[in-house]
């Protein structure tokens, strides 16, 4: 190996060896103090709003695991960059471990609940890596005489390289393994339900199309939000605090929900970056509080317009306090029957319905901010998203796919429609540049969940087609062809298509 091989190998290996042992020291003090996590984190954070809309439409649920490989390229050449600028007498690697380290001690002391205690790990780790570079980087090793030093050196570097990757990947398995609240969720029976939702009956699916089913189940559920790894809060640990504008601040625990009236309700929810046909909207039946009994022991003043709520990793929502106290809002501690899955906001988190995520869908749920749009702003909206983000009327074709091939004969296309909150009264769909045809609706459950609708065709002409849908509320208002961007506050336009008859 050329001595700048074994610089750059040596670089490497002191980075390796410095994110692993900070991982691995981590396991002792928590997982505030693990800094691969708070360094993503604050990545994500400091993202402008527009790459990170970019981002979740271009790489949809796959966006952190993008990200964590990116963050890994990134270290691996700056530490070749280290490796090979360093010197004895010239410790430029060494620095940049260093620099690298008060960022990383940075970044860790921004995440909740964090404390000055939980750098150390980070300090750590950044002692070992430069004991490391400036061993691996020492003349008698980089600028060898004898044949087969550099055969040698190669192996030496090789093996710090993977006792810092082995050390990495321990303090990954054993912080899953200590934090992990699998067992408490699986111990956790759903309280019986008070008011249960009513029977879906089947007719809500239309027969003939192979269409979603009505209710996703829990594995088929979106997941869209900024955790890069996903909390892990037991009941035990779980407290909601209520405060603000209100008459008495009061922190409920886990066992105090008992108190309250356990309802069921079936509700879609949506991302606001769902694109015009996206698949970021799904529908469950939650178990869990009226939000408005939770609020009405702390006496909410009039004044007030607006709940801040906030994750337990310190992502905020800022919800139209209306919607959280009308009837439907809840605390959920269950989906599909089952209690909440972890990365779904296990123990507990609200769904809203009728609102976008960003402003309302808060997982892991523990503070929530009695206050004023014109005195506190969420995660989102400080990034350019709007205030109150209310759910735009939408539909989408799901038969047949794009570039799909339909047989010359009869055929049925179909799909989904919402507009919760207000209901579907109509779909309608347009075959090419004809005129549009009334779709064949499956039962309607509620205003709060998309409805399915069906359409018989006869396909007679080979060669490509299109199929375009819109959808008209209860209130009257039919979708508009105008194509809009997620951003500011969720996507317009008609769903079109393009398949071929053969």
């Amino acid at each position: 190996m050329t001595t700048l091989g074994a610089r750059v190998l040596g670089g490497v290996a002191a980075a390796a060896t410095a994110v692993g042992v900070a991982g691995l020291t981590a396991v002792a003090f928590g997982p505030e103090a693990d800094v691969r996590t708070a360094v993503g984190s604050s990545v994500i954070e400091l993202t402008p709003g527009p790459v990170k809309e970019w981002a979740i439409q271009t790489l949809g649920t796959a966006n952190k695991s993008v990200l964590t490989i990116a963050v890994l390229i990134v270290v691996a050449l700056l530490a070749a960059v280290a490796g090979a600028a360093e010197r004895p007498r010239r410790p430029v690697g060494s620095a940049m471990i260093v620099a690298a380290a008060v960022l990383g001690c940075a970044a860790v002391l921004s995440r909740p609940n964090s404390t000055a205690v939980d750098v150390l790990p980070t300090l750590i780790g950044a002692a070992c890596g430069v004991a490391v570079l400036r061993y691996l980087t020492s003349p008698r090793r980089v600028e060898p005489d004898a044949p087969d030093a550099g055969r040698r050196a190669s192996l030496l570097g090789l093996g710090f390289l993977a006792a810092g990757t082995v050390s990495g990947v321990a303090g990954v398995v054993l912080t899953r393994l200590t934090t992990a609240v699998t067992g408490d969720r699986e111990a956790f029976a759903l309280p019986a339900v008070d008011e249960p939702a009513a029977p879906i009956p089947p007719s809500v699916q239309p027969a003939g199309v192979q269409l979603p089913s009505f209710v996703t189940s829990n594995a088929d559920f979106y997941r869209i939000d900024t955790a890069l790894t996903v909390p892990q809060l037991s009941r035990a640990d779980w407290q909601l605090r209520i405060h603000g504008m209100v008459d008495r601040e009061i922190t409920y625990r886990f066992d105090d929900l008992d108190e309250f009236e356990v309802v069921e309700e079936v509700v879609t929810l949506t991302c606001v970056s769902n694109p015009v046909g996206g698949d970021l909207v799904s529908n469950a039946v939650w178990t869990g509080y009226r939000v408005r009994d939770l609020l009405a022991r702390a006496g909410v003043s009039e004044d007030a317009d607006m709940v801040l709520s906030q994750s337990v990793d310190g992502w905020t929502a800022g919800t139209p306090i209306d919607a959280l106290t009308g009837a439907d809002a809840l605390l959920a501690v269950g989906m599909n029957g089952e209690p909440l899955p972890v990365e779904h906001g296990y123990p507990a988190r609200l769904v809203v319905p009728g609102l976008y995520g960003y402003v309302s869908a808060t997982k892991w749920v523990v503070d929530l901010e009695v206050t004023r749009f014109d005195r506190a702003q969420a995660y989102w909206t400080r990034l350019g998203w709007a205030e109150r983000g209310p759910i735009k009327t939408a539909s989408r074709v799901d038969v047949p796919r794009a570039g799909q091939d339909v047989p010359v004969g009869p055929t049925v296309f179909g799909g989904v429609a919402w507009a919760q909150n207000r209901g579907i009264r109509t779909v309608e769909v347009r075959i090419d540049d004809g005129p549009w045809q009334p779709a064949t609706l499956g039962d309607g459950y509620s205003g709060q969940t998309w409805r399915m609708w069906s359409f018989d065709w006869e396909a007679r002409d080979p060669g490509l087609h299109t199929i375009s849908v819109r959808a008209t509320d209860n209130t009257g208002y039919t979708q508009t062809s105008e194509r809009v961007d997620p951003v500011p506050d969720g996507a317009t336009g008609w769903h079109t298509i393009t398949f071929a008859v053969r």
